[in-house]
């Protein structure tokens, strides 16, 4: 037992001088690395130096060279884009022509208006009147309220949606320098909870010219409920409310002679309503005259003609229609389909997708339509696709409107059709060609 402990005791020993050893050695080649290595970083500074700038050289260049690309992106834009609005801060929620042409209103979830005056839509910039919104409220639309200068804004809050009406007062002269300064827009009337606590999804206004209209400005609101609400543009006073009951609406609009209000909502049945007017001009009652059937789906956007006589659909069920709603429905002539075209759209598996917005030209010749960010202008005669941006804007497309007359571009005199999106931005284009070239 003896020799077996004194062995082990050796092993132990020896093994213990390995292990110092070892340790002192690792020791010794670290302290002389460390003395030895200001002289390795003066003979190897300049190397190591010279070999970052020349990685940051490439580096930086390879950057520039990114950037030129994206600019020259840029520069490839679709040949009917025009121009680009910019200045947002945050999504462009709706847009609309005044009726001089020459102003576009525009509004914004960072809570303001902007009026932008389009004197040439080749510009490089854009002069533009910024109403800011009472705080608390988020823009969802702006519609055309009275006169030229005057816009009706439908705000949401918790509580509910409001609408804001805006215009400027005439200038006034300053005494000292004789010259006329131009007043900021004032709050011409207001309304709150217009839909109790729901959103307003469109808003649109028109001047009644039909029958015994006096030419004043009809208001359309439509909730994202069942109702549409009607409002008097320079009061401000409800004249009319229907209800679709149809679950829920898409949108609503009112025809350009503030004649008919036809609605968009859950069902395939498109709904119709006339406005009549009193002798005096006022709105007297607002009654449903005729529904618009033959969709095999839910109706997604629906516009009038510029004459007011027919109605264009576009359905989930993939179709676009065409209908005459100028009939004599009170002696039960219902409206006739005139047209109805394939929406030329597929997904990736072949499956024909829909259009999210349709918009007719002043003249009634081109259909300008939306799904997402592309934007597809067609013969609003044959259904042929004009032309095609695959993508107009960098997200969804909110909002589109056709100028209602000429446009100053350079030495020209154009039609434009001004578009509003997510990615904050408000696009200028042009219209195709009728023959597609």
């Amino acid at each position: 037992m003896d020799s077996i402990a004194i062995v082990s005791a050796i092993i132990g020993i020896v093994i213990a001088f390995l292990v110092l050893g070892k340790y002192f050695q690792k020791r010794k080649s670290e302290v002389e690395s460390i003395i030895a290595q200001p002289e390795t970083l003066k003979t190897c500074s300049k190397p190591q130096q010279s070999h970052s700038n020349n990685t940051l050289k490439k580096s930086h260049a390879k950057s520039h060279s990114h950037t030129a690309d994206h600019k020259d992106a840029n520069k490839r834009h679709h040949p009917l884009d025009l121009n680009t609005l910019k200045g947002h801060g945050d999504i462009v929620t709706g847009l609309c022509f005044l009726p001089n042409a020459q102003s576009l209103a525009t509004a914004c979830a960072d809570g303001v208006v902007r009026v932008f005056k389009l004197d040439d839509a080749s510009s490089k910039s854009f002069k533009f009147l910024r109403i800011n919104l009472p705080a608390g409220g988020h823009p969802t639309a702006v519609a055309v309220a009275d006169e030229a200068s005057s816009v009706a804004v439908a705000c949401h809050a918790l509580f509910g949606s409001s609408l804001y009406t805006y215009g400027e007062e005439k200038p006034k002269a300053d005494a000292d320098s004789k010259q006329a300064k131009l007043p900021l827009p004032q709050i011409k009337w207001e309304l709150h909870k217009v839909h109790d606590k729901r959103a307003i999804l469109t808003l649109v206004g028109t001047k009644a010219t039909y029958g015994t209209a006096d030419g004043s400005t009809v208001i359309v609101s439509c909730s994202e409920g069942t109702d549409i609400v009607l409002f008097h543009g320079k009061s401000g006073k409800i004249v009319g409310n229907v209800d679709t009951n149809q679950l829920k609406n898409n949108m609503a609009t009112i025809s350009p002679n503030g004649r008919f209000i036809a609605a968009a909502a859950f069902t395939a049945d498109v709904k119709v309503w006339e406005i009549v007017y009193s002798k005096d001009g006022a709105v007297k009652e607002v009654s449903r005259i005729m529904e618009l059937k033959g969709h095999k789906s839910a109706v997604t956007w629906l516009c009038f003609s510029p004459n007011s006589e027919q109605v264009i659909t576009a359905s989930k069920d993939g179709t676009v229609r065409v209908w005459n709603i100028n009939v004599r429905y009170h002696l039960s002539e219902d409206p006739k389909t005139l047209k109805v075209f394939s929406i030329p759209l597929k997904d990736a598996n072949g499956t024909t997708l829909h259009y999210d917005r349709l918009c007719l030209s002043p003249d009634g010749k081109i259909l300008a339509t939306a799904h997402g960010s592309m934007m597809q202008w067609l013969c609003a005669e044959t259904g042929k696709v004009l032309d095609t941006a695959e993508k107009a804007h960098d997200g969804d497309i909110t909002d589109m409107a056709w100028s209602p007359s000429l446009i100053p571009l350079g030495d020209k005199q154009v039609v434009v059709l001004a578009t509003s999106s997510v990615d904050k931005k408000v696009k200028l284009w042009a219209a195709p060609s009728l023959d597609g070239s």
